[in-house]
């Protein structure tokens, strides 16, 4: 029996967070050991009682809002590892699951040895639609390519291997984390998941996919556009609050950290930077066209 500890950190979205647990409560377990422990980074909202309440057997972390996303992911490892699990599974709490998709996952890690597994992200409200699945790394188109027009119909129909793994749904071996520590949360107080996955497959574990295993987001929500804000707030968002959307220092990180070399990251962030200036001026994004990922990633599939 595999035991797997699941982890998010919440911040004042006590009706999504209740969502995903009753979600979580409803999978398969059959011949797995599953524990949840729940980071609650100073909810002002009841999230903490409520959960309480509805699911006392969750392991409920209280901290005092300063965590942001990564540190708050790292908190609720360090909790994961005194329970001796086989495997981590990092999530959000703004996501509903398959009732099979976790032993999908698993299968695929006992399967495949030194393998972290990402779950197939599904939009909730288009759930045909993929979601921030295997973008590809394109060094003069300024970095990670995500996708717009994928589906169901247009991905492999096994394991494929990417470079890296969006931090929605991710299962990491302990043994992965033994190695390679937590996710960097003084670069990154956000999206630490961006560094983490890619830092391990330079490692030597294998990033794939498993597309039977089904979880559904929520579509993100759009930042506030930077040109709407005062001095001050731009000033700090491009600048200074590493946890900003907007932020350059952290967006420059992440492609120098990201990247399969240094080299590549440092010349698609300027690349980045030249085709996002451009495209203020002209007032439009230009229009890509996409091959079906079965196509862009016909080699990646995972051989027996």
């Amino acid at each position: 029996m595999k035991k797997v500890e699941i982890i998010t950190p919440v911040h004042n979205r006590r009706e999504i967070t209740l969502l995903c647990l009753r979600s979580l409560s409803r999978i398969d377990t059959e011949s797995l050991n599953v524990h949840t422990i729940i980071v609650d980074d100073g909810s002002t909202d009841g999230t903490s009682e409520a959960i309480k309440k509805e699911f006392p057997k969750v392991e409920l972390i209280k901290a005092d809002g300063n965590l942001w996303f990564t540190e708050g992911m790292n908190v609720g490892v360090r909790a994961a590892l005194k329970h001796n699990p086989d495997y981590v599974l990092m999530i959000n709490d703004d996501q509903v699951f398959d009732s099979k998709f976790l032993q999908f996952m698993v299968e695929t890690a006992e399967k495949y040895p030194r393998s972290v597994i990402g779950s197939l992200l599904l939009l909730w409200d288009a759930p045909h639609k993929l979601f921030q699945v295997s973008p590809k790394w394109e060094t003069w188109q300024g970095g990670w390519q995500l996708w717009e027009e994928q589906t169901i119909w247009t991905i492999p129909k096994i394991p494929w291997e990417v470079g890296i793994i969006v931090g929605n749904c991710v299962l990491v071996p302990v043994q992965a984390i033994f190695e390679e520590g937590l996710m960097n949360s003084k670069r990154y107080p956000n999206f630490g998941d961006a560094e983490y996955t890619p830092r391990l497959k330079k490692k030597g574990w294998r990033l794939l996919i498993e597309p039977r295993a089904r979880v559904f987001c929520q579509p993100n929500t759009i930042p506030p556009k930077i040109t709407k804000m005062p001095l001050k707030k731009k000033l700090d968002a491009l600048f200074f609050n590493l946890g900003h959307n907007h932020n350059l220092r952290r967006k420059f990180y992440m492609h120098l950290d990201s990247a399969p070399t240094k080299l590549q990251g440092f010349i698609s962030y300027w690349i980045f930077f030249a085709r996002t200036a451009w495209q203020k001026v002209l007032g439009k994004s230009p229009k890509r066209c996409e091959k079906d990922i079965s196509e862009i990633f016909v080699n990646a599939v995972v051989k027996d």
